[in-house]
């Protein structure tokens, strides 16, 4: 085995059995192809023979499976060795296995080293250990969690507000790398916060630059932890971020206040009426209590704001789907089709298919979805599968894909499956392809042109 073969077909998945198939092989009753393919360098067919091993108390076992895979110096492996070794309360073997990966300067073994020092008496030399990196991002976010441990948030609070730069703006994205100020802030609210000093968290956040991150308001989710309503109110009225709003009204929708949630959206000059995002919140909220007719007129006004965009389209299909009004959903689509001069590309017809099936039969839609231009194509045959499978058809389904196996194999692997057709399924799944040359490691980027 090679860690670096093993790294491409995992992020990849590609010329290997993904998690999704060993679980069905599992569901399937075929846990003897598991640990066969375990033994042939098939990860996940051996990560998840080494947790069933360690589920019925196999320790050995479980550690002999994996082996082969840590020998490599995967990180992967190695994570996945020690995390079955911390279970099985071998910490000292743990923290040795990880270590070794640190010392040979893995950038993720110090993170996971000294969190797993931490969480076993070791915490102030985990401590130690990361203040030299405390302007990496993640090491920096390693120290606030150890610090809490550690009795130590004080001087990581010190070590932060160092390293907050009051006069600087950032001007781009590669302007601060590693831990930039916005992010110093973030972790030091988190530190006040822990501390109790909530009205200081509190101010620490209202002064970065950059408020929502991957979907994520920290500001208010602190401020929802603590019950502010008033003040998370009054954030989502000024900032007017989708993340804000959200929150509060998940906030309201806990406290059984539903009305209160579906007002934070608001009526025609609202959060839901200018940002489509907010709207497909405010149309989950009705649609779970209740209030599906609302919910589609809700999405549908986005639609008709939006004309052809495919995520808004999908959103109001799938809801009429759900509400059991397909009807409704193809009424749309017709007609947003008649003015567009009948140019029904397929990121659109697809949509229909579902809604079709539900109106008018399988055969009926698997009909349509074989008449469109596109309705050869591999990309479609995904979607006819689909249909059929989910009408207990999945032969057809097989015969479907087969015509486009290298572009469909998954799907087509999940179904020969089902069928009982394991090793028709691994054939399609080992098949190799050559993995791409690797780039260079150097002058991958210049801000100055040619970029």
């Amino acid at each position: 085995m090679d860690a670096t073969d093993l790294e491409y077909r995992a992020r990849t998945r590609s010329g290997c059995i993904p998690p999704e198939l060993v679980s069905r092989l599992l569901e399937r009753g075929h846990a003897d192809v598991m640990e066969s393919q375990a033994g042939r360098g098939e990860w996940f067919c051996a990560l998840a023979w080494a947790r069933g091993l360690s589920d019925q108390g196999r320790e050995a076992d479980a550690l002999e499976a994996l082996a082969p895979y840590v020998a490599t110096g995967w990180w992967t492996a190695v994570v996945a060795a020690a995390e079955l070794l911390e279970v099985w309360g071998r910490i000292d073997e743990a923290i040795e296995i990880t270590r070794t990966r640190m010392e040979v300067g893995h950038p993720m073994a110090l993170d996971a080293y000294t969190r797993l020092l931490a969480r076993h008496g070791r915490a102030e030399e985990a401590f130690g250990l990361l203040v030299p990196h405390v302007d990496d991002w993640v090491l920096a976010t390693a120290l606030v969690d150890v610090a809490s441990v550690a009795g130590r948030d004080e001087e990581a609070a010190a070590l932060l507000a160092g390293r907050i730069r009051a006069d600087h703006c950032c001007d781009g994205p590669w302007c601060c790398r590693g831990l930039d100020s916005d992010m110093a802030l973030g972790l030091l609210a988190t530190i006040r916060e822990r501390q109790g000093y909530i009205d200081e968290a509190i101010a620490l956040l209202r002064r970065r630059q950059i408020t929502s991150i991957n979907s994520r308001d920290q500001l208010a989710e602190l401020l929802a932890r603590h019950d502010r309503i008033e003040e998370l109110r009054a954030y989502a009225a000024l900032d007017g971020h989708e993340e804000v709003v959200q929150q509060l009204a998940e906030l309201l929708e806990k406290g059984n206040d539903v009305e209160g949630a579906i007002a934070v959206y608001g009526q025609a000059d609202g959060p839901a009426a200018r940002n489509p995002n907010s709207a497909y919140g405010l149309a989950q909220l009705l649609a779970r209590h209740g209030r599906g007719g609302e919910a589609i007129a809700v999405m549908r006004a986005q639609a008709d704001v939006h004309p052809g965009d495919d995520w808004i389209l999908h959103a109001l299909s799938e809801l009429c789907l759900d509400q059991g009004r397909p009807a409704d959903g193809l009424a749309h689509l017709d007609a947003l089709d008649a003015q567009r001069g009948g140019e029904d590309e397929w990121e659109l017809h697809w949509m229909r298919l579902p809604l079709i099936a539900a109106c008018s039969g399988v055969d009926e839609a698997v009909e349509r979805a074989r008449a469109h231009p596109e309705g050869a194509t591999w990309y479609a045959a995904e979607h006819i599968a689909r249909l059929l499978a989910d009408a207990g058809r999945t032969e057809e389904a097989v015969t479907v894909l087969q015509q486009h196996d290298h572009r469909n194999s998954h799907d087509l692997a999940g179904y020969l499956v089902d069928l009982g057709r394991v090793e028709e399924a691994l054939a399609i799944l080992l098949r190799r392809s050559p993995q791409p040359p690797l780039l260079p490691t150097t002058h991958l980027w210049s801000d100055e042109p040619p970029f």
